[in-house]
């Protein structure tokens, strides 16, 4: 939680000088630093508090391998299907199953756990996902799977949803978009990675070995969490009457419908992304490849370059990031007959949605400054139920319609969703 503190620095860096002139009845008393270790935390932190950037970084290292053990699937249903003598259909409901779980999880985690230290609760959480990823990789039935996958949808969500409020309490408010962005470049990194390495490891050595290699990756992050991380405690603004605080208020209700489309929007069509690719005259298998490689890299570079201006200039990124990835979602729809058209448009489209995690994020630190645990709960349950209401209204479209009009229809719900965002500017409270 972001509270406005007065100076309390160490007596052995400061002393009190009364000035003893009277304004108006009230004796003047300032707090000057007097050693440079004084003066840096002054000038680094308001409210005395200094910038722990190995926090966020921790944070970042565990954002990604959690990240990379959700997507891994997407490489490995064929093989996985195979073993467990399941259709492809239902292997994949592993990747339903995690993201749903997070509608529930993400809100949750404040509520079941108000005042455990948030570094503990870290910590925690990357040992559920230890233990899901060890569990997956030895499962002798599918159902176990199922439940493991489970689990870490449980240590995802509720790693995203303190991930806001954690941020800010390590840096200064003016600076907590850019730390977002510091922890969503692990989201980035882990959607280009994760499913050429899972594919990569999985043909060399078999399915049950990746997950072996993102567990033992999952221990590096606990390691890391539990050296850097400082301690965190839980934000006052915790608990059932918080949330439901939130919930009603107007700001988050009408911004989280707009994040509901912007994100729905983007996987109705991102999810058909393949069969919108191979309707390219000249672009082959290799070249598809490619493609999703440009995309993955895109969305790194926005990220960073949301992360760079998001704090100055939040509200003309509310309504320019989901403008330009409704445009670049049309574009690539109609880009049928070019390839270098389709490059352009899906690097773009990359770029967009790469910076649209930061922002909501941004966002809700914004409206709700004392809730941010509720509001950073609420944000992850809304992206995970776009995710899931994406694909499923894609799917229904694609089979009534054609490819263009998904993609078309997802265009213009990232646009109306980033209009309603957009046009919560006028509760933003007032940054003095």
């Amino acid at each position: 939680m972001i509270r406005t503190q007065s100076h309390h620095l160490r007596t052995t860096d400061q002393v009190q000088v009364s000035l003893g002139r009277q304004h108006g009845g009230m004796t003047v008393s300032d707090t000057v630093p007097t050693s440079p270790t004084a003066a840096v935390r002054a000038q680094n932190a308001p409210g005395g508090q200094t910038a722990r950037w190995g926090g966020v970084v921790a944070l970042l290292v565990g954002v990604f391998v959690l990240v990379t053990s959700e997507f891994l699937p997407a490489s490995l249903l064929p093989s996985m299907a195979a073993e467990f003598g399941v259709t492809e259909g239902v292997a994949g409901q592993v990747v339903t199953a995690t993201a749903l779980v997070g509608v529930i999880a993400g809100p949750a985690t404040a509520l079941v756990f108000p005042r455990l230290d948030r570094r503990r609760l870290l910590l925690g959480l990357l040992v559920l996902a230890l233990a899901a990823n060890l569990v997956t990789a030895i499962a002798p039935a599918f159902w176990m799977v199922v439940i493991a996958r489970i689990a870490l949808g449980m240590a995802i969500s509720g790693t995203w949803s303190m991930a806001l409020a954690v941020s800010a309490h390590l840096v200064p408010p003016r600076h907590l978009g850019r730390a977002m962005m510091v922890v969503n470049t692990g989201v980035s990194a882990a959607t280009v990675a994760a499913v050429p390495l899972g594919a990569l490891i999985s043909s060399l050595a078999g399915w049950r070995v990746v997950f072996f290699a993102v567990a033992g990756a999952t221990v590096i992050a606990i390691a890391v969490m539990a050296i850097v991380m400082p301690s965190v405690p839980a934000a006052a603004g915790t608990g059932l009457r918080a949330l439901v605080a939130t919930i009603r208020s107007k700001a988050m209700i009408v911004g989280l419908v707009g994040v509901l489309l912007i994100v729905a929007g983007h996987f109705a069509s991102f999810t058909y992304i393949r069969p919108a690719a191979e309707s390219i005259s000249g672009l082959g298998a290799g070249g598809i490849a490619v493609l999703l490689a440009v995309y993955g890299v895109g969305g790194l570079i926005g990220n960073l370059v949301t992360g760079s201006v998001v704090d100055k200039r939040l509200a003309t990124t509310l309504v320019v990031l989901p403008t330009i990835l409704g445009a670049a979602v049309i574009v690539f729809s109609f880009s049928t007959g070019s390839v270098v058209f389709a490059f352009i448009a899906v690097a773009v489209w990359g770029m967009a949605f790469g910076g649209v995690p930061t922002m909501a994020q941004t966002w809700s630190a914004r409206v709700e400054p004392e809730r941010m645990e509720s509001a950073g709960g609420l944000t992850v349950a809304t992206f995970q139920l776009g995710i899931s209401t994406g694909a499923v209204v894609g799917g229904v479209l694609i089979d009534a319609t054609s490819v263009s009009v998904v993609f078309v229809a997802g265009g213009i719900s990232a646009v109306l969703g980033g209009l309603l965002i957009a046009s919560t500017r006028r509760w933003f409270p007032r940054r003095g």
